[in-house]
């Protein structure tokens, strides 16, 4: 007996002697002790936790070489192969994880909507369920903080910009011509329906060196990779018909949409201040092919086609049978992209777009013809080189062939055009010091033939995390675009206009709630000028112009705290003067409203099963020039204010009966004003308003959908 104790004995002690103590301590950036890390050796069924005091020990009995891991939440793992024995009294500092969910975001000049984004200031939803957006996502867009109220164009008008300052991009690639054309105080709408996008990015500023040829603004789309389900839906609408479909098969899947909108039998119930010889008409078709191949890369293409025709006559003070103007237009814009992974960390993107827009103008009597092929191709590589450090550059070429015909009534036909072509290269890097310090660098060179000049812009943004929800981010960049088109089809002895953005921005966000503030100053320089009322062949024209914006942009949005209830707020105060087109004297441009308030509600009624909406637009009066007093741009309208008003009721599951009206008031809003050519005999210029078709439009639409879940219905779509 006394042997067999003995023989246990020695076993017990080899078996500690055999045994290595592996210890330390856990520490963060501060030298706070971090308790409850994970601690053991890969591999292994070794290890233990950090107590209070960050301290850890236990014991193995693997020899050799060994893999220690660390492991916290909000912390990077620490991995340290070394020999085990050498594994004692560590001094262990983890550093923070850059990408935790409550990580610093590089947004200086960014709202993001979709699923990917850390914080969301607009989802995807709320592009169609904006009372006020008709379900345009440009109208939706037009409630946030930095864009201009501008109701007679209905484009983007951003920071003191002009409409064409702000690019369209889908899939990373540049749309040509985004927007249906329309005439005087007439809003042009959004080509493209929200219905086959996941995401928007809007950049107010200080974008990304990506991105060109574009003064104020860019608003990125990026079309859905992956449909959950088949599922048709069909549209009802007091202006038309609409119908969509999904299929899907093995790794493929195929979307399409369309639409035919006709305002004559509107019109008939509600007919405006114009005379109409040919309403408002215009079919839409988009598609969406995708292909996901065994390496999961992804191929997708994008294909569109719009036509609009319409032929109004508008009264005019200048002219007693009014003003008369039709146009025939037809626009094809297609896109493929591709995206792939290889090698260590390396990804590869790849795209080309492709428009065809044609349009026949009448005015009057004289014909127009214009006809445009654009193209741009695209190709960028991105590394992740770590979670601290990501590459991002590549290459980009622009096409543009223009060509215009005038036709005088009883006269010879003009040509006249323009060639040009844009290459550009682009490098940037994201920087992310701690999980509180981040930081995004680029240059962007560009290289146009048309003016035989090379620009280079500097873009950079730096963000710090100032708090568990808080953040201040610091953006500047410089920018460079060409003269629009209406310039360059007649003279091309010009440089690219530019500017260049200073951006400040502090966000706070919690759970179901979202503060921002912006401050911004822009400086315009290289503006295009011209001695007319408009540009022609005769017109003198130099790159003598400049201007400035400044202002600041508050946003806050709140969703829950009041039950079933979203809604958000936004204020912008615009403080711009530009010396440009024919201008004689440096002013506020027509455009630019000093102060843009628009307030967004939204709430879910369950006894009704409707969800209703409210949006309030006001923006101060703009500037316009009145002849009667000495000046130029002199005079301001009176403020615009616009209420409008949504509901959806859901029928059952799949059926929703959709009513909505714009200014819902009758507010009688003033746009400007026109005023007579010549004076009356008291030498006074007689005055018309400026003002819109219709004080108010109204809209009931059917929509069901058919899907395999019985569930699904286009309240994502309203």
């Amino acid at each position: 007996m006394k042997r067999i104790l003995f023989i246990l004995f020695a076993i017990c002690q080899f078996s500690l002697i055999a045994q290595t103590t592996i210890s330390g301590k856990v520490t963060d950036s501060k030298n706070n002790p971090i308790n409850g890390a994970n601690v053991y050796l890969d591999g292994t069924y070794d290890g233990t936790s950090t107590n209070d005091q960050g301290e850890f020990s236990f014991s193995t009995s693997e020899k050799g070489k060994q893999t220690l891991v660390i492991s916290f939440i909000s912390f990077e793992t620490y991995i340290k192969t070394a020999e085990v024995t050498s594994l004692k009294n560590l001094k262990v500092k983890l550093r923070d994880d850059v990408n935790s969910l409550d990580a610093v975001v590089i947004n200086a000049g960014t709202f993001e909507a979709g699923e990917k984004a850390k914080v969301t200031v607009l989802k995807p939803l709320d592009v169609v369920t904006t009372a006020s957006a008709l379900g345009d996502f440009v109208g939706a867009l037009q409630t946030l903080p930095g864009t201009t109220t501008v109701a007679e164009d209905g484009r983007l008008f951003v920071r003191g910009g002009e409409a064409e300052e702000t690019q369209i991009f889908i899939d990373g690639v540049r749309v040509f011509t985004p927007f249906t054309p329309s005439t005087n105080n007439i809003p042009s709408r959004g080509r493209y329906s929200p219905f086959l996008f996941k995401g928007i990015s809007f950049s107010t500023g200080g974008y990304s060196a990506e991105y060109g040829q574009a003064l104020s603004s860019v608003l990125l789309l990026n079309t859905i990779d992956k449909p959950v389900q088949e599922k048709t839906d069909l549209s009802f609408m007091t202006v038309g018909l609409g119908v969509g479909n999904t299929q899907i098969w093995d790794k493929n899947s195929f979307s399409i949409n369309t639409s035919y909108i006709n305002l004559a039998p509107y019109l008939e119930a509600f007919p405006d201040r114009n005379s109409w010889n040919k309403p408002f008409q215009t079919l839409n078709g988009e598609m969406v092919f995708r292909h996901e191949f065994k390496d999961e890369s992804l191929l997708k293409l994008y294909g569109a086609y719009s036509y609009t025709d319409f032929d109004v006559v508008q009264e005019d003070i200048n002219y007693e049978d009014g003003f008369r103007f039709a146009m025939q237009n037809r626009n094809l814009y297609f896109n493929a992209s591709y995206k792939n992974k290889f090698g260590n960390n390396w990804k590869y993107e790849t795209g080309i777009s492709f428009t065809n827009d044609n349009s026949d103008l009448k005015i009057f009597d004289d014909k127009i013809n214009s006809n445009q092929n654009s193209a741009h191709i695209k190709f960028k590589l991105k590394k992740r080189f770590s979670d601290r450090f990501k590459l991002n550059f590549g290459s980009e070429y622009f096409i543009s062939d223009f060509n215009e015909s005038y036709t005088p009534i009883n006269a010879n036909k003009f040509d006249y055009g323009f060639n040009n072509n844009i290459f550009a290269s682009f490098l940037e890097t994201d920087i992310f010091f701690s999980k509180n310090l981040a930081a995004k660098v680029g240059v962007r060179a560009e290289n146009t033939s048309l003016l035989d000049e090379f620009t280079l812009s500097p873009r950079a943004s730096i963000s710090y995390k100032s708090g568990k929800n808080s953040q201040f981010s610091f953006a500047y960049g410089q920018f460079y675009q060409n003269p629009k088109s209406d310039y360059l089809k007649f003279n091309t002895d010009f440089k690219s206009e530019n500017t260049s953005h200073l951006i400040a921005n502090y966000q706070t966000t919690k759970p179901g709630q979202i503060f921002r503030i912006e401050a911004y100053y822009k400086d315009y320089k290289d503006l295009v000028k011209f001695d007319d009322n408009l540009p022609t062949f005769n017109s003198t024209f130099n790159n003598n112009g400049s201007g400035y914006a400044k202002g600041l942009d508050v946003f806050w949005r709140q969703n829950g705290k009041i039950k079933n209830t979203d809604y958000w707020v936004s204020y912008s105060f615009l403080d711009t003067k530009r010396d440009y087109r024919n201008y004689t004297t440096s002013a506020t441009p027509n455009f630019a409203a000093k102060h843009n308030i628009s307030l967004v509600s939204k709430h879910w009624i369950e006894k009704w099963k409707s969800q209703v909406g409210f949006s309030y637009s006001f923006a101060s009066g703009r500037n316009y020039t009145n002849p009667n007093e000495p000046g130029f741009l002199n005079n301001k309208t009176k403020n615009y204010n616009s209420v409008s008003l949504n509901w959806a009721y859901l029928i059952d599951q799949q059926k929703i009966l959709y009513f909505s009206v714009n200014n819902a008031l009758g507010t009688k809003n003033v746009f400007g004003y026109n005023y007579k050519n010549t004076p009356d005999m008291n030498g006074n210029f007689d005055r018309q308003a400026i003002v819109p078709s219709a004080d108010s439009f109204f809209f009931v639409g059917f929509f069901w959908t058919l899907s395999d879940d019985k569930k699904s219905n286009q309240l994502d779509n309203l």
